[in-house]
C-alpha cells in the first residue's frame, strides 16, 4: 500500500492546467487613449465581437470612445466619442443581443442607450436613442438581462436598482427599499431570474426581482471592510471576493442551499485593490483581476472539493487601470482562445489572450461547447410575465460572425394621450394660465415637427456618411 501522503500528491486532471496568457504584439494594441481617471470600481470596458468601448477623459461632461476591433495602432486625436453625458460616465455595457447597441451609466443620473453604426463615423455621437431617467443620485452600474431582449438593470448611489424596457424607455420594476447603503455590484444568474448585490452594509442579497423579494441574504462574507464582489456560477452557487479582517484579499464561493458557511474560502494576499471577477461558464474558470494590479488570477470551479482550484497567474510589469471581458463567440477558435482581456493602462488599451495549447488544428470541441449566442430567449414583457427562459446556444465550429447592423427600435408611448386630470388646473409660474389648450396642443405639434424634420437629416447626413466611408473604404 501507498502512504497516503503519496496518494494525495496525485495530480488532479483538468485540460485547463496549461491556460497560459500572452499579450499581443505592439502594433495589435489601441494606442492613445485617455482612458477615464474617474475613481470608481468599474471595469471601464467593454467589448463584444465587433468593438471595444472605452470610457476617456472628457472636459465637463461625460464620454466614451467605441473603436471596431480590427481598428488597432494609434488612435487619431479627433476620432468621435460617444458624447452625450452631462457628467462623466461610470459604466458601460454592450448589448448581448445586439452587437450595436451599447448602454452608458452617468453620473448626472441618466442611462443612456446608444446605436453604434459599423462604419466609423464622422462626428461624436451625441443623440442617444433613448434615456433612461428615474435615479436621484449618480449611476455607477447597469447590465443588461441575458435572455430577455431589451431588459436593462441600473443601480445608483440612491441604493435604488431599477429594470427597464429599453424597447419602450420605460420602468418595469423599482427595487427600493432592499439596500440600506451604496451598492457595490450586481450579477444575473444565469436565465435572469435572479440578481445577486453586494452592498456597503456587508451583506450579500439574492434578490428575485419580478416578486421583489430578497431570497436569501449572507451578513458579511468576508470580514473586511473594503468592498465585496460577488457572481452567480452557472450552477446557481455564488463567488465572492472580498477582504479579511487583516486586510488580506480572499475569494468565496457559496452554496444557496447552505449559505451560513463558504463551501471554499481561500487568503489570497495583502493588497487594497477590489478584485473584480471574470467568469466563462463554458469552461467553468473565474479570472481575478484587481484594480492596480499587475496580473490576472485564474481558478477552475468544479463540483469535487476542494471546489476552487488555482490554475495560474498571469503577470505583466504595468498595472491595470481597467478591464474588458470578450463574450465567448467572439474568441479565435482556430487559436485554442479559451478567454481574451482589453487591459486598460493610463494611455492604451492591450489584449491579453488566454490559450489551452494544443498540437491538433482541428475544432477542439471539448474547449468550446455550444454558448450563448445573440438572440434573446424571451421578449422584455414574457420575462415580466414570470417566464424564464435558458440562453439560446449556438456552436463555434465554424467560428462566429457578426451580424450586420440592426437598429434597436423605440416604441414609447405618445404622452399626449395622457389627458390632463378634470378640476382645477394648477398654472406653472412660467406659464400664461390664460394660453387655452389648443393652442398648447399646436405648439406641441409644431415642436414635433420640427423634431421629426432633424431626425430625417440627422439620419440623411449619416447615411451620406455610410456612402462615403464604403466608398472611400472601398478605393483604399
Amino acid at each position: 500500500l501507498h502512504p497516503p501522503a503519496m496518494s494525495r500528491r496525485v495530480v488532479r486532471q483538468s485540460k485547463f492546467r496549461h491556460v497560459f496568457g500572452q499579450p499581443v504584439k505592439a502594433d495589435q494594441m489601441y494606442e492613445d487613449i485617455r482612458v477615464s481617471k474617474v475613481t470608481c470600481d468599474s471595469s471601464f470596458c467593454a467589448v463584444n465581437p465587433k468593438f471595444v468601448a472605452i470610457i476617456v477623459e472628457s472636459g465637463g461632461g461625460g464620454a466614451f470612445i467605441v473603436l471596431p476591433l480590427a481598428k488597432t495602432g494609434r488612435v487619431d486625436k479627433n476620432h468621435p466619442l460617444v458624447t452625450g453625458h452631462t457628467a462623466p460616465v461610470l459604466d458601460i455595457d454592450w448589448c448581448p443581443h445586439n452587437d450595436n447597441v451599447i448602454a452608458s451609466a452617468s453620473e448626472d443620473t441618466t442611462i443612456m442607450v446608444w446605436q453604434i453604426p459599423d462604419y466609423v463615423p464622422m462626428r461624436n455621437i451625441t443623440e442617444p436613442v433613448v434615456t433612461l431617467e428615474g435615479h436621484s443620485k449618480r449611476v455607477s452600474i447597469i447590465s443588461w438581462h441575458p435572455t430577455a431582449r431589451n431588459v436593462l438593470l441600473s443601480a445608483g448611489c440612491d441604493n435604488l436598482v431599477i429594470l427597464w424596457n429599453v424597447g419602450t424607455g420605460e420602468m418595469l420594476l423599482a427595487l427600493d427599499d432592499m439596500h440600506t447603503d451604496l451598492i457595490y455590484n450586481v450579477g444575473w444568474n444565469r436565465n435572469g431570474s435572479l440578481l445577486v448585490t453586494t452592498c456597503k452594509d456587508k451583506k450579500v442579497r439574492i434578490i428575485d426581482p419580478r416578486k421583489q423579494q430578497v431570497v436569501a441574504e449572507k451578513d458579511k462574507p468576508h470580514d473586511g471592510v473594503r468592498p465585496i464582489r460577488a457572481i452567480f456560477m452557472a450552477d446557481g452557487k455564488i463567488f465572492t471576493t472580498g477582504f479579511s479582517k487583516m486586510s488580506e484579499r480572499q475569494l468565496a464561493l457559496w452554496d444557496l442551499n447552505n449559505f451560513e458557511e463558504p463551501i471554499a474560502l481561500q487568503e489570497m494576499d495583502t493588497s487594497n485593490g477590489v478584485l473584480l471577477p471574470f467568469y466563462d461558464a463554458d469552461s467553468s474558470i473565474v479570472y481575478l483581476c484587481g484594480k492596480g494590479d499587475s496580473s490576472i488570477r485564474y481558478f477552475e470551479i468544479t463540483d469535487e472539493a476542494p471546489y476552487v482550484h488555482y490554475l495560474n497567474t498571469y503577470s505583466s510589469k504595468e498595472p491595470q487601470r481597467g478591464m474588458g471581458f470578450m463574450p465567448k463567440r467572439g474568441l479565435d477558435v482556430s487559436k485554442c482562445e479559451i478567454a481574451r482581456f482589453f487591459k486598460l493602462h493610463e494611455r492604451k488599451c492591450e489584449p491579453i489572450v488566454m490559450t489551452v495549447p494544443r498540437k491538433s488544428d482541428l475544432f477542439q470541441d471539448d474547449l468550446y461547447p455550444d454558448t450563448p449566442g445573440p438572440e434573446p430567449a424571451l421578449e422584455a414583457d414574457e420575462w415580466l410575465s414570470g417566464k424564464d427562459a435558458e440562453p439560446i446556444l449556438i456552436s463555434l465550429r465554424d467560428g462566429y460572425v457578426p451580424i450586420k447592423n440592426r437598429e434597436l427600435k423605440v416604441v414609447k408611448k405618445n404622452i399626449l394621450d395622457n389627458k390632463p386630470p378634470p378640476g382645477p388646473r394648477r398654472s406653472h409660474s412660467s406659464c400664461d394660465p390664460n394660453v387655452s389648450q389648443p393652442a398648447l396642443e399646436g405648439v406641441l405639434e409644431e415642436i414635433r415637427a420640427l423634431k421629426e424634420t432633424v431626425q430625417a437629416h440627422e439620419k440623411r447626413i449619416s447615411d451620406l456618411e455610410n456612402k462615403l466611408c464604403q466608398f472611400t473604404n472601398g478605393t483604399d
